[in-house]
């Protein structure tokens, strides 16, 4: 046997993993256009796949393995990196949304976009997952901005527009992992990588409708044998895709019945439906037979309407409405008068409706090989999106030391490749620890969590951001954000090691090391030896900044030394206080008792609604975050703000 070169990097090699067989393609780039070098189809010899999806992993992998050493023994050539396809049957798209909350009206980066955008995906696949009794993993396969929102204001892009809330709709589309997982350990199992992966609709699309047509609206209806994928473009995208569950095998399952034959023999009376006369078969009992065409058509009768039906269903559902055209590709588009069938179900004129093949040259060419067949439609799409650029054959990304499992549409940055790998927006950006609402003394107080632990993400050993475009062979680490602890707290850690007095929680009383719970009512009955402390925790990204010290108590019954100015005198010879809330002067009569203010006093002056908190508070006195039990000084600027 002659030595085999190595695949080059230009060489693509596409397989189309099909219900009732698996076909090869191999071309390379020239020019605008696929020169397709070979094709390669093999039936499965029992039935491994239902209905577009493997049932049987090794008796796929088998049949790939058999049909890839078909085409390296003619071509000479070593093949080891394929792009394949998922079929469209398990796809599931739902909606999500997502808002930021920033501090401060500021414009918005492709980061916070990102973000956004990221969170409402995670939204969409947690309320695919609310009805399921445990959590499966899905993979993103792509998903479409249905509306931003900016101060509730809508738009339709938010880079460099101002404000402080932004909010985005999507509609996200996934596939369960077991069916990602089993066709990349059917390619395992054929000794081959998975280079990239779409979904078998845009590969159609790909094929059948090249991008400079796009701006139409326009379907594209592949047939196979289990499942008819459909995909719909406008105005120069993809703008849709779905499945319908009646295909070719309602047919021929038709023809074995009524005839009493095997389903090889159905198949091939079925292929005889485009001819005239009668045609010869033998049934299953070994009697030679014969029966005409017309007498078939009337058998496959009902069960082509119901796939010209659910045809025309699926796409003005996706659609809106029937679009300018469409195209029928697979080997079920051969049915003699489908076509006719789909266009009346849709209500188009008949000439609007055409078999797949006629644009492939647009894409594709081949010295010896004729290409317009519709059954190419998938594994030509799939080898040409790949020679193209819409997809790269060597577009291998380490995650983690792993093969990514990527779906390719176009570039793909770090986000979508954590997404499509099973991540999260929580695993990406974390979330802050919840936080303790407590009522102490007849004061609600809000005790922030503690922040999150960013993720580690870097693309080649060097810091990235989320919207870095990801390129062919690149290698990701990933460390995925830790949430921070809720707040706890303990009686003793809320009011100080120096209170004295008796401790109600809830009207019972209990002891100083009884840790408090959501929505606890704190009553304190006594006097206490020093001021409460509220002890919140460090943040762990940065440095807490030093608080002020406050000046020494004085001793019983002696006047506080004061060295303010004028104002500063006025305010403590009156008794009163006068502080900056949030930018406006507030001033606060002397306490009956004499005693301090403390940041928790101010809470009741803040206008903020802390009966139906939805955020955490912060407080910041001149400039510095500080805690509830913080004593308040003459002229101190306080910030009491939601984030």
């Amino acid at each position: 046997m002659a030595e085999r070169k190595a695949q080059a990097k230009d060489l693509v090699f596409a397989l189309d993993i099909g219900t009732r067989s698996i076909v090869g393609i191999v071309g390379r780039h020239v020019g605008d256009r696929l020169k397709v070098l070979d094709v390669e189809l093999a039936e499965h010899g029992k039935r491994a796949m239902m209905d577009g999806q493997i049932d049987d992993i090794r008796q796929v992998g088998a049949l790939a393995r058999t049909v890839t050493e078909r085409l390296e023994n003619r071509l000479g050539v070593h093949l080891e990196r394929v792009c394949v396809a998922a079929a469209g049957r398990a796809l599931r798209a739902q909606k999500g949304s997502f808002s930021l909350e920033l501090p401060e009206e500021q414009s918005i980066d492709a980061e916070q976009i990102s973000r956004l955008e990221a969170g409402a995906v995670s939204d969409a696949e947690a309320a695919l997952q609310s009805d399921g009794e445990g959590r499966q993993q899905m993979f993103l396969v792509g998903y479409t901005v249905a509306q931003y929102r900016l101060d509730n204001y809508p738009l339709s892009n938010l880079q460099s527009h101002s404000g402080r809330k932004v909010e985005a709709d999507v509609v996200a589309t996934f596939l369960p992992g077991e069916v990602v997982e089993s066709l990349y350990a059917a390619m395992r199992s054929a000794g081959l990588q998975v280079a990239s992966m779409t979904l078998e609709p845009i590969a159609a699309m790909n094929a059948a409708i090249p991008a400079e047509l796009r701006l139409l609206n326009l379907a594209m209806v592949d047939i196979g044998a289990g499942t008819t994928d459909i995909a719909l473009c406008k105005d120069g995208s993809v703008v849709g895709y779905t499945m319908a569950t009646v295909a070719g095998d309602e047919v021929t399952e038709a023809i074995m019945k009524a005839y009493l034959v095997d389903f090889r023999t159905a198949e091939q009376m079925k292929r005889g439906l485009g001819e005239s006369g009668e045609i010869r078969y033998r049934n299953i009992l070994g009697l030679e037979e014969r029966v005409s065409v017309p007498e078939i058509q009337k058998v496959i009768d009902g069960p082509m309407e119901n796939l010209a039906q659910a045809i025309a269903r699926q796409v003005v559902e996706v659609n809106g409405a029937a679009p300018s055209a469409v195209f029928l590709g697979g080997g079920g588009s051969k049915l003699a008068g489908l076509r006719e069938r789909v266009a009346k179900c849709l209500e188009m004129d008949e000439k609007r409706v055409a078999i797949a093949g006629n644009n492939f040259a647009l894409s594709a060419f081949s010295d010896g090989l004729e290409l317009e067949n519709p059954e190419y439609t998938t594994p030509l799409g799939i080898a040409i999106s790949a020679g193209l650029g819409l997809l790269n054959d060597s577009y291998v990304v380490m995650l983690n030391g792993q093969p990514a499992k990527l779906f390719r549409n176009g570039a793909l940055t770090l986000q979508d490749i954590l997404l499509m790998n099973g991540y999260t927006y929580p695993d990406m950006v974390g979330k802050t620890g919840k936080s303790l609402n407590l009522t102490v003394d007849g004061r609600h107080l809000v005790l922030r969590g503690e922040a999150a632990v960013p993720a580690v993400l870097r693309i080649n050993e060097q810091d990235a951001s989320l919207t870095a475009v990801v390129h062919a062979g690149d290698r990701i680490h990933f460390i995925p954000a830790r949430s921070g602890r809720p707040a706890s707290r303990t009686v003793e850690e809320l009011l100080g090691a120096g209170f004295r007095g008796r401790v109600l929680v809830n009207n019972q009383e209990v002891p100083m090391d009884t840790p408090l719970c959501q929505g606890d009512v704190v009553l304190t009955l006594g006097q206490t030896a020093a001021a409460p402390q509220v002890r919140k925790p460090e943040r762990p990204e940065q440095a807490r900044p030093a608080a002020p010290v406050p000046p020494a108590e004085p001793a019983s019954g002696s006047e506080p030394a004061r060295s303010a100015g004028p104002a500063r005198r006025a305010g403590v010879q009156s008794g009163e206080l006068h502080v900056r809330l949030n930018g406006k002067p507030l001033t606060l009569p002397a306490k009956e008792n004499g005693g301090p203010y403390y940041l928790m006093d101010l809470l009741e002056h803040s206008d903020i609604d802390f009966e139906h908190l939805d955020r955490t508070v912060c407080l910041r006195v001149n400039g510095v975050e500080q805690g509830f039990q913080h004593e308040l000084k003459e002229q101190d600027s306080v910030s009491i703000t939601l984030v």
